[in-house]
């Protein structure tokens, strides 16, 4: 069977965004002020029941932001997940604050909520939630948590926009959320992303870290900020995609759905949860893991599959076991066995939102070959 190259993801761009982007070029409002910025952040902030949202140029950057306005100090602690992208790491230890690392469940690929308690000190501050590949973490224990222990929540909601915990919108839970809109998401706005608040001074604050901390006077500085902003052109993409965020959560579940069919006679594989008592899988990516008894390593299948033209990612690697931070002297006691098991046996399909069924087909085709 000949096939074409099947990449891991490719956005869906049948709407308005070739209409409101020429509309910007029209207009000259192409820079990082224009009417659409406004628009983009007052819809999806609605949308996700929040007073304020501020738009950025990445999910990384929302997450540098959120962390410099909750005015967390050096040597304070964040309790959050190992088994997550570097972006979540590095927000807290450029500000000289630790992060206190989470296992993850094997199942869910979330953190490991029971043992959070056990992690909390005098020194902590916050909890940082990070919801992994397409289902939630189980917040509700976490809320309970930080209330009890006058905590502080960064959401990171970067891979679930759309998705909802117990019928609540994601991004609505922290003191501090973030979304991003890479490519790979849900909805895209090229690079991009957004803080989420409730809070006034807080939603002042992540302006004023977006644009440089420019004071009443424009080159005067009390603060050392960002140059953070979203263009208008960005903010165009990111309305147009809005406006179909619930067909691509259907066919986001839809390609999740089909796949646990195409799959499940598998044998060597276990296929993502579809369901919790508190969520159904978004799968914002389809995430495959391989047995213990499956002789072949991730590399290898991946590598094959790649030659029968599937395009693949590999998992996270822990934060534990980052070089980069074991040279500072971090993470070096740590033992979480889950987060290295994940990384070693996982990694993921093509599952983006123009994903054809025939594409489907044709990669179960080609896993059903390979997985022997």
């Amino acid at each position: 069977m000949s096939i074409d190259f099947i990449p891991v993801n490719t956005p869906l761009l049948g709407g308005n965004e070739k209409k409101y982007i020429n509309e910007c070029i029209d207009t000259g409002w192409i820079s990082s002020e224009g009417p659409f910025i406004e628009r983009f952040e007052s819809e999806l902030s609605a949308k996700v029941n929040r007073k304020h949202g501020i738009a950025v140029s990445s999910g990384t950057a929302a997450l540098d932001i959120a962390v410099s306005i909750l005015d967390l100090q050096k040597d304070d602690e964040v309790i959050m997940p190992s088994f997550t992208i570097i972006s979540c790491a590095q927000a807290l230890i450029n500000k000289g604050v630790k992060p206190v690392l989470l296992d993850n469940d094997l199942r869910t690929f979330n953190m490991n909520v029971e043992d959070i308690e056990n992690k909390i000190t005098n020194k902590t501050k916050a909890i940082m939630i990070v919801h992994i590949f397409g289902v939630t973490v189980d917040i509700d224990p976490v809320l309970v948590l930080a209330k009890k222990h006058n905590l502080k929540i960064i959401e990171d909601a970067a891979q679930m926009i759309g998705q909802s915990y117990k019928g609540k919108q994601c991004g609505s839970f922290g003191n501090v959320s973030i979304f991003s809109f890479y490519p790979n998401k849900q909805i895209t706005t090229g690079e991009g992303g957004m803080v989420l608040c409730d809070d006034e001074a807080l939603d002042k604050r992540a302006k004023s870290f977006r644009n440089l901390c420019f004071g009443v006077n424009r080159f005067i500085h009390e603060e050392l900020g960002y140059n953070y902003r979203m263009t208008n052109m960005q903010a165009a993409l990111g309305v147009a995609q809005l406006e179909k965020i619930d067909k691509i959560v259907q066919k986001k579940r839809l390609i999740g759905n089909t796949y646990n069919e195409l799959l499940k006679d598998i044998e060597v594989i276990n296929l993502p949860v579809a369901k919790t008592d508190y969520c159904e899988n978004i799968y914002w990516v389809y995430a495959i893991v391989l047995k213990d008894n499956y002789t072949k390593t991730v590399k290898e299948v991946m590598k094959t599959l790649g030659r029968y033209k599937i395009g693949t990612r590999p998992f996270f690697y822990p934060m534990h076991k980052q070089p980069v931070f074991n040279k500072m002297g971090l993470f070096l006691d740590d033992i979480l066995p889950n987060s290295e098991k994940i990384y070693e046996k996982g990694f993921y399909i093509p599952s983006g939102v123009a994903l054809t069924k025939r594409q489907m087909e044709e990669v179960s085709e080609i896993l059903h070959k390979v997985l022997v």
